[in-house]
């Protein structure tokens, strides 16, 4: 009898003992007071804010796990887990953005306090909120998070009309002088003094490429210098596009420089659409005619560096343009005058001195200046961050990167 009411007094205490512990840990993880999900104000209609109002005294080790599904009781899903903040503590609720939802969409969504107790987490019951009062979606005629991207655009944008506006009136707008773009009366010079032929190639791409229409801008101002000074001019093509639209690029040239009649319609021709037997006519053609200067300008690829050096080995003077960069090295160190990216689209304003082309150019360079600034405004603010561990640093650094720079 004693040893029956023995582990019925051990049973009863283990069941105590529980019951304390359980109501302790509840007392320490207190679920919120509710939970609520509501359209995000000003954005495509994929973000949802859900706001968690907490109980008192919530202990800064907790964290609250948020759990999405897109039926009410169904398969929910985990999302986020939140720490809040002294002053999301002080305010009494929480206000978490769920994203990458489908506008329209009703969703439901529930929270639970997690904290690690005795080297166990532990859980508090979950909170969810009412099947009546889903979160839905929706698009709203502005998007809040592209702000800072409306603003830059209307920076850049009004930029360019400013500057336009101001070359229209005759303000002279400077550009840095380009050495590749300068040298074009030293090589056509140079050829007609030699008694030899130019040679210019642009490219390898079809009309549909930007670098083709590029280097036919740049063949212009070439073909209005050697109509200027008799000089042949030679331009093989790849595309049957390209050859048409250079006869009209050099014929123009050539009647803007008041000698229409010694355009040779002959000069300009198709070669072949494949890469390397293209290739092979021109190295060919350098070798044996020994052209005194060669133009490079358009897209290239592994033929660059043949062609640079077929022209080098000839003693021609060099001017080659591309916007690919893999093969800008091959020119560079190949080549007498290199047009690198930028410069090689830079060209045409440069060349005509076009106010609307001059104005876009300059307003252009306000974007960069914008980009470059917020790229080393960012690098101070983390650098400064990571030296001072200020939290007003700390909080401009994180506006910058997640709201500025995400938003462009």
């Amino acid at each position: 009898m004693k040893r029956h009411v023995s582990l019925w007094f051990l049973l009863t205490l283990i069941s105590v003992v529980g019951n304390f512990s359980a109501n302790f840990v509840n007392a320490q993880l207190t679920a919120p007071l509710s939970v609520e999900a509501q359209d995000h104000p000003l954005d495509d209609g994929t973000n949802l804010d859900v706001i968690i109002k907490l109980p008192e005294n919530v202990s800064k080790d907790i964290e609250y796990v948020i759990e999405k599904s897109a039926e009410y009781n169904g398969l929910y899903t985990e999302i986020a887990k939140v720490k809040p903040t002294a002053e999301q503590v002080q305010a009494g609720q929480i206000e978490f953005t769920s994203t990458k939802n489908f506008r329209g969409e009703e969703y439901w969504f529930r929270v639970a306090a997690s904290q690690k107790i005795d080297g166990e987490l532990q859980n508090s019951a979950f909170v969810a909120t009412p099947q009546d009062s889903p979160g839905v979606g929706s698009l709203e005629f502005l998007d809040g998070g592209r702000i800072w991207l409306a603003i830059i655009t209307v920076l850049v944008c009004g930029s360019v009309i400013a500057f336009i506006m101001l070359a229209r009136q005759g303000r002279e707008l400077k550009v840095r002088p380009i050495a590749g773009l300068e040298a074009i009366e030293e090589a056509v010079g140079r050829a007609t003094e030699m008694g030899r032929a130019c040679l210019f190639v642009p490219g390898i791409q079809d009309m549909n490429d930007i670098q083709t229409i590029a280097g036919l801008t740049i063949l212009s101002k070439v073909a209005e210098q050697a109509a200027e000074y008799d000089c042949l001019l030679e331009t093989p093509t790849s595309k049957s596009l390209v050859m048409t639209a250079a006869r009209e690029t050099v014929a123009t040239a050539f009647m803007k420089a008041g000698r229409p009649d010694a355009y040779n319609n002959d000069l300009i021709y198709y070669v072949t659409d494949e890469q390397f037997a293209y290739v092979s006519f021109l190295t060919g053609k350098m070798v044996r005619e020994k052209p005194a200067a060669c133009f490079y300008l358009g897209a290239f690829f592994a033929e660059s560096l043949i062609l640079a050096e077929t022209g080098n080995s000839v003693g021609a003077i060099q001017i080659a343009g591309t916007a690919q960069p893999a093969q800008l090295p091959f020119f560079v160190a190949a080549c007498d005058y290199t047009l690198i990216g930028e410069e090689f689209f830079a060209a045409s304003a440069y060349l005509s001195g076009d106010p609307d082309q001059l104005g876009s150019l300059k307003g252009q360079d306000v974007g960069k200046l914008i980009v470059g600034g917020l790229i080393l405004l960012g690098v101070f603010l983390v650098t400064m961050m990571e030296v001072t561990n200020s939290p007003m640093i700390a909080n401009a650094a994180k506006f910058l990167m997640d709201t500025v720079l995400q938003s462009v």
